[in-house]
């Protein structure tokens, strides 16, 4: 495993060691311990989209480990004036130790990687976003002891963060529904890698069908960036599909209410339920440094 582009670049033993560590890495930080085995590395980081948890994980993570984060925002390279990406991963691999990029196109990622002679992580493409899955599995372990065997729901848009979802769901073998408005489905391709992949899998377009027995619900904007266009049309579109206490009220008893964040309360999510008992939505967020401090040490330190 030389990159993180896709979950589906992770096997089952690569995601539970990924999980081991991070909650090392997350006890040891708690006790104040130093593990800076990224000393003298640094990390460019490539950014073409806004960002909070995603920059700020990255470079606390960096700074923890003993390594340096270099924010590339690409209006400020030359690749936001005509350098190609292929030429940019070529010059980045003489100078840095790995490349983190938050990108519109995935295959931006791609050519990264086939191109960069040092670990390219993929930190949200269109896509797919693996780092945020990570975090999502490092927290329904830390609350439920395990990440098989249960009924993972996703209610929403079958976006980027779906994607992902649905193959680390197949991998590590639990069944997911993907509950979205008509004409808002997962992108055939990943519905086929999951199947693929031996995953247990149903869309539909019954939210509260879905959640019945839910172990997890999950949701995320309607309105992602580069969707503000559509905005209108999809706030009407998904006005039905709202995690709120009608669909934790169908689901089991200890169900978890995650969400990627941003949220928007009154919209996808309803403030009751992110700001209610079942919500681990902060722990996620925070599980986003421990997680992608892992993924740092395996690909960078070879842990």
């Amino acid at each position: 495993m030389k990159d993180l582009i896709s979950m589906a670049d992770l096997s089952l033993e690569d995601i539970y060691e990924i999980l081991d560590l991070a909650a090392e890495i997350k006890e040891k930080r708690r006790q104040g311990k130093v593990i800076d085995h990224l000393r003298n590395k640094s990390l460019g980081m490539i950014f073409e989209k806004s960002s909070t948890r995603t920059r700020v994980s990255f470079e606390v993570g960096m700074n923890d480990l003993g390594g340096h984060a270099i924010y590339l925002n690409s209006n400020d390279i030359q690749i936001g004036r005509g350098e190609t990406v292929e030429d940019t991963a070529k010059v980045l691999s003489r100078y840095l130790h790995g490349i983190i990029a938050r990108v519109y196109s995935h295959d931006t990622l791609v050519k990264l990687s086939e191109n960069a002679s040092i670990p390219v992580i993929n930190a949200l493409s269109d896509e797919e976003h693996p780092c945020q899955v990570l975090a999502d599995l490092m927290t329904i372990m830390e609350y439920k002891n395990r990440v098989s065997g249960m009924k993972f729901v996703w209610v929403g848009d079958g976006n980027n963060v779906c994607n992902s979802l649905m193959l680390a769901c197949a991998i590590v073998g639990m069944e997911i529904v993907v509950a979205c408005p008509k004409g808002y489905e997962p992108d055939e391709k990943y519905v086929i890698k999951t199947k693929e992949l031996g995953g247990i899998l149903t869309v539909t377009d019954n939210p509260l069908e879905a959640s019945k027995n839910a172990d997890v619900l999950y949701t995320d904007v309607w309105v992602s960036m580069g969707d503000e266009e559509e905005e209108e049309k999809r706030l009407k579109d998904f006005k039905n599909f709202q995690i709120n206490e009608e669909l934790i009220a169908v689901s089991k008893p200890d169900v978890l209410v995650m969400h990627c964040l941003p949220a928007h309360r009154g919209l996808e999510i309803s403030a009751g339920a992110i700001d209610g008992p079942h919500s681990v939505v902060f722990d996620q967020a925070e599980n986003r440094l421990h997680a992608q401090k892992a993924v740092l040490l395996k690909l960078l330190a070879g842990e």
